[in-house]
């Protein structure tokens, strides 16, 4: 058998060991808690951009907020009258203390109680909890109008980011490019090819391309810390990249079908015609408010030694005051919303015809540029260069080429970045990302 020394340090052995794999445990479920929580997305698509904005943007949280009162107010609506007790005692012999006894407080003293509530007449409460369900019903699509403007002012951050990448790119190629030229031109003007006149003009011009890098830099920085407000600093680092490019993706369906989506579909339009139902409710809740409540009471006294029991109803009599006054202004209250959601649809048509004969008119000149434009400026710069660096065409020519290149190419590229955000305006108009 073992001693009791070799038990207790058994024990003790034990004990530590008990506590370490609690101690790694413990360790283990932080890491995992650790593990769980979501890390900042460091590279985000238009999708994913558009979800944190959706889940971190901290005025749709607002918004959304709005629900959570409304409902809230939904439960005070379905709340009844609480019923009163009163108590009183009266001819009580306090400045009396001999007066105290049994007989003065059984043939003198008075007590009363009473319990009494109050029926709500020409439901009341069901007229209240409707209204307020509508208006939660507005407020829920008010939200949602809140999220769709939301979207739409992230993919137009987004885009904003890809154009100037895209320029950023463009503008280093540029001077990389031209600095090749001075470096030949600098050959060139040493061999005596050229004058130093010519020289100094084209190494003046790579002022103009490190200015564009510098602005394309700038442009870069501030589009994409635009575009982080949107999604949230917290769920995105500060060096975050953008994935996607500028590209052009046609767009199919007609401009009837989809007025006809929107006007199923968009939230505000929603809103406005859930406003009708809503002010229908509050007509009815204004008439039911017309009604009078009936208060009921149960009474108990005891006096002179005598106890006894009373009932009394009481109601006000509506001759002057029958809520006529609030009755007329929510009957009238109907028509203004009934004519604001006829302005809703009024707009949500134009919406679409408007962002439609965008997105095509933008169509159009992404055409232009891809039919020939953008192929004739690169065959005039590279004929232009080719020309110059053998002596064939003139400085001024080559810059010339070399301006209308540049600008011909950046055109394109606003030309498609309009082009993209037409048509997530367009989609924006019609209430959906799923376009036909």
């Amino acid at each position: 058998m073992m001693n009791d020394h070799c038990i207790f340090s058994t024990l003790r052995r034990l004990g530590f060991l008990r506590a370490a794999i609690l101690l790694l445990a413990w360790a283990g479920m932080g890491v995992a808690s650790e593990a769980q929580q979501a890390p900042r997305s460091s590279r985000i698509d238009l999708e994913q951009a558009i979800q944190l904005a959706v889940a971190h943007n901290h005025a749709l949280k607002a918004a959304e907020n709005l629900i959570l009162q409304s409902q809230a107010e939904e439960i005070t609506a379905s709340i009844r009258p609480n019923p009163v007790f009163t108590y009183d005692d009266l001819f009580v012999p306090i400045f009396s203390p001999h007066q105290f006894n049994t007989s003065t407080l059984d043939n003198i003293t008075e007590f009363d109680l009473g319990l009494s509530y109050t029926f709500e007449r020409g439901h009341k409460r069901q007229a209240r909890i409707a209204a307020a369900r509508d208006a939660t019903s507005v407020t829920r699509s008010q939200a949602k109008d809140t999220e769709r403007g939301l979207i739409f002012n992230v993919a137009q951050q987004f885009f904003g980011v890809l154009l100037a990448k895209s320029n950023l790119e463009f503008a280093k190629q540029n001077l990389a490019s031209f600095e090749q030229t001075v470096n030949l031109s600098d050959t060139r003007y040493k061999a005596g090819a050229i004058s130093e006149a010519d020289l100094l003009k084209i190494k003046l011009q790579v002022l103009q391309f490190q200015t564009d890098v510098s602005a394309a830099q700038l442009s870069l920085v501030q589009s994409r810390a635009s575009l982080r407000q949107f999604v949230g600093y917290e769920s995105v680092p500060a060096d975050y990249e953008v994935i996607g490019e500028l590209a052009y993706a046609p767009l199919h369906g007609n401009q009837e079908d989809l007025q006809s989506l929107a006007l199923k579909q968009r939230p505000d339009l929603l809103a406005a015609q859930q406003g009708v139902t809503a002010a229908q409710s509050q007509y009815q809740l204004a008439k039911a408010n017309g009604k009078r409540n009936l208060t009921t009471s149960l009474d108990y006294s005891h006096v002179a030694a005598v106890n006894s029991a009373g009932f009394a109803l009481n109601i006000e009599i509506p001759i002057f005051d029958r809520n006529q006054g609030e009755i007329a202004r929510t009957h009238y209250a109907i028509s203004a919303s009934q004519e604001l959601q006829t302005a809703a649809s009024e707009t949500v048509l134009t919406d679409v015809a408007n962002s439609y004969q965008a997105m095509q008119t933008n169509d159009q000149i992404v055409q232009l540029y891809t039919s020939g434009y953008l192929q004739q400026a690169q065959d005039s710069r590279d004929i232009s260069e080719y020309a110059y660096k053998r002596g064939a065409a003139s400085l001024l020519d080559f810059l010339d080429a070399e301006r209308s290149y540049r600008a011909t190419q950046l055109a394109y590229r606003q030309a498609l970045a309009s082009y993209m955000l037409s048509v997530e305006q367009l989609k924006e108009a019609a209430g959906t990302r799923n376009l036909p």
